[in-house]
């Protein structure tokens, strides 16, 4: 499927190939209607992420409570050398790419590996926005760097990412984001990833590992009450997006550490029994009292269930890098025999 349009600018260094069309971004109707007629309503995590949800999200990621983010950043800089010597990657994929900071680190050891001439950049998200912010701030502090934006969802547009050009490619996906995935998921997206990989490629995953519950469950029920504002987001999403109704004030955060599936769970639950109208779906939708609606699973990990999903996945672990406490990790895999 070639892009809706690609853009190039000024700079000859930058090219954007954008496959989603604006407003349509995530497919917001198809998981609403989906979500909201099951006999247990949810909403993918992906729609909390307008501009509000993503400026929430980075006020969540500086409260004291918020240990992902912050130990995550941390096992990069200690490792991200090693990382680069290890892969010896010129070309960096970033899948959910967001902010650059994350980037940052990674093309900072690439370059300093073998200098920044001949390194490629490509960022994946769903915000064009992102994605141009992003290319325009790294060519210009990057001499030698050249980036091939993606607008696209990568659980849709893994295969429009553009071919290597044989030099050895780091695929990377950070932030616990796989943790939003059940299992038959997550491991369906492992293999597409895997299919990315030639034999001298690698993939970088940030994975929040398994820890006292309670650490965990602090970590969604901050004191600050940030998180819930977070979750309540994808109302206002909803309402603006698809003409809905919901009255976020009548619906109360809820977060949870599930002690069988190993997973955070939120969910946003009825204050009383209500009906909601979203007029773009012509779809009407009852919440009982104390009704609850799944808006997230984070799912948290051990080494072990990490290594059965890559297998599963046709990968291998190669390295395994995480913080004093064993609170997060940052693992290398490459293709399984390669």
């Amino acid at each position: 499927m070639s892009a809706l349009h690609a853009v190039t600018g000024d700079d000859p260094a930058i090219r954007i190939d954008v496959h989603l069309a604006q407003g349509t971004e995530r497919r917001l109707a198809e998981d609403v209607l989906d979500g909201l007629t099951r006999p247990f309503k949810e909403i993918p995590p992906k729609h909390f992420y307008d501009s509000r949800g993503s400026e929430l999200f980075d006020a969540i990621c500086e409260l004291p409570e918020y240990y992902p983010t912050r130990t995550e950043t941390a096992i990069l800089d200690a490792s991200a050398d090693a990382i680069a010597a290890v892969t010896g990657a010129r070309e960096l994929v970033e899948l959910g790419s967001g902010s650059t900071a994350k980037a940052r680190r990674l093309l900072d050891a690439m370059g300093s590996a073998n200098g920044t001439e001949d390194l490629r950049y490509v960022p994946v998200d769903v915000s064009e926005r992102v994605v141009r912010e992003a290319a325009s701030e790294l060519v210009d502090d990057y001499p030698g760097l050249t980036v091939h934006g993606v607008v696209g969802d990568f659980e849709r547009h893994l295969p429009q990412i553009p071919a290597s050009d044989d030099a050895p490619r780091l695929v990377a996906l950070l932030g616990g984001t796989i943790g939003n995935f059940t299992p038959g998921s997550r491991r369906r997206l492992l293999r597409d990833i895997a299919g990315l990989l030639g034999p001298q490629d690698h993939f970088l995953l940030g994975t929040d590992l398994v820890k006292d519950p309670e650490v965990i469950e602090a970590a969604y029920n901050d004191s600050a009450g940030i998180t819930a504002e977070f979750n309540r987001n994808v109302l206002h999403v909803m309402n603006r997006e698809l003409g809905a109704d919901f009255d976020p004030a009548a619906f109360e955060h809820v977060a949870f550490f599930d002690r069988e599936h190993e997973w955070i769970e939120m969910r946003l639950r009825a204050r009383e029994a209500m009906r909601v109208h979203v007029a773009d779906l012509h779809l009407d939708i009852g919440f009982e009292a104390r009704e609850e609606m799944r808006t997230e699973v984070s799912a948290k990990f051990t080494r072990q269930r990490l290594e059965r999903d890559f297998a599963v996945a046709g990968l291998e672990l190669r390295d395994w890098h995480t913080d004093r406490d064993e609170a997060f990790a940052v693992s290398l895999a490459g293709r399984r025999g390669a």
